[in-house]
């Protein structure tokens, strides 16, 4: 047996403010039944200075292992996720001196982020002892369940929208996953799920109602904190906002950092959303402290078609408290953003990604993004599986 030193310490609820061990499996808060967040030893980590063996270790997000939750290296499911690359896009006329950059995790083992959520949620769950898994999902959630839980050899669940495009279930089936076909969004894919798994001993790793998907999207922070810290931070970090899971984890590693006294101060947190689906950004411009569901969900951006996130008040504080912001954009302007990230940068960009890039204009004209700063875009997956011409027919139907 070897250990990770990682320095977990517990489980807290920010809602209710119940703490409980982290030695069980757990999903949602008992309390209240919202999110619940590992707490680490972090005055312990500034101790040791821990982010002085980090540059020494191999590329993948397990470089962070002393605040990541997994205790035994031997329980570590890996596929070598983490370690993307940021790149420097080429200058936009239209965005004059704005330096912008992109974070690509479609480099990521199974072609998007939540590979990063999936390899330490598994993991974690594995070494509690969880029988099986299961997940709603829009499509990228399930292809990194299926591949990590295939990895830990346990048997999964994905609960799927019944329109979610024919490649997802089949990728699914072939890491031996068993797939759902649910009408209507994940709202109801979730729904499903957690009626027919009730009594199943099948664990729930759905969006922020585990503790632990959280950390692996952490690590998001983590990166891009090496990547610029000897230089300077972006000042503003534009995400594409489904879950939400990876605002909560970017701000979450961003305090953590600065009580390491690592980061003083934290870039902007700026979500987009689609017109036909933006509760996040509809309760932050009303000064709501939750969403209320959006009514009529629709976009051709299967990550984004998310009507009522989970525990949305962690996405709304990580917006509020880094000063951030939330903009929409239109199913029609997605072709076009993927064909030019491909053509003038060669990022291939998913829809979900490509939203960030279609946000810019308006982000500029608005003020929220200003020429002399450092803008980076999250690119949250890979384009491979989409064809922008079918896509374009599809939003001009």
């Amino acid at each position: 047996m070897t250990l990770t030193d990682s320095l977990l310490t517990g489980l807290e609820c920010r809602r209710c403010c119940t703490t409980l061990p982290a030695d069980r499996l757990v999903g949602s808060c008992p309390t209240c039944g919202h999110t619940l967040f590992a707490t680490y030893d972090l005055d312990r980590a500034r101790e040791l200075r821990v982010w002085e063996r980090f540059p020494e270790r191999d590329r993948t997000l397990w470089r962070y292992r002393e605040l990541l939750p997994v205790q035994q290296e031997e329980n570590v499911v890996t596929l070598g996720e983490g370690g993307t690359p940021a790149i420097r896009l080429v200058e936009l006329p239209e965005l004059p001196g704005v330096e912008l950059w992109l974070k690509d995790d479609g480099e990521m083992p199974t072609g998007s982020f939540k590979a990063r959520g999936m390899a330490v949620a598994v993991s974690r769950a594995t070494e509690l002892g969880a029988a099986s898994l299961f997940v709603p999902s829009a499509g990228n959630a399930g292809l990194a369940l299926a591949a990590y839980g295939a990895r830990a050899g346990r048997p999964v669940r994905i609960y799927l929208p019944e329109d979610t495009p024919p490649e997802i279930p089949r990728i699914c089936r072939m890491y031996g996953a068993e797939v759902v076909a649910v009408p209507g969004t994940i709202r109801e894919a979730g729904e499903t799920a957690r009626a027919r798994e009730k009594g199943s001993g099948g664990f729930d790793l759905s969006t922020l109602r585990e503790p632990y998907r959280v950390e692996g999207k952490k690590t998001m922070g983590y990166e891009i904190f090496e990547r610029f810290r000897d230089s300077r931070m972006p000042d503003a970090v534009v995400y594409p906002t489904g879950g939400g899971t990876g605002l909560v984890g970017m701000y979450k590693a961003f305090q953590e950092l600065q009580r390491m006294g690592q980061l003083e101060h934290f870039p902007r947190l700026i979500s987009v959303q689609m017109e036909g689906c933006a509760p996040v950004v509809r309760a932050l411009d009303a000064g709501e402290a939750a969403v209320r569901p959006w009514e009529h969900p629709h976009t051709v951006a299967p990550g984004l078609l998310v009507p009522a996130p989970f525990s949305s008040e962690r996405i709304l504080e990580a917006l509020r408290e880094t000063h951030g912001s939330g903009v929409t954009v239109a199913d029609r302007d997605l072709p076009e953003a993927m064909e030019r990230l491909g053509k003038l940068h060669g990022v291939s960009a998913a829809p979900e990604g490509a939203a960030t890039y279609a946000a810019l204009p308006a982000l500029f004209r608005e003020g929220r993004i200003r020429a002399g700063e450092r803008i980076l875009l999250y690119n949250t997956g890979s384009g491979a599986l989409w064809d922008t011409a079918a896509l374009r027919r599809q939003v001009e139907a």
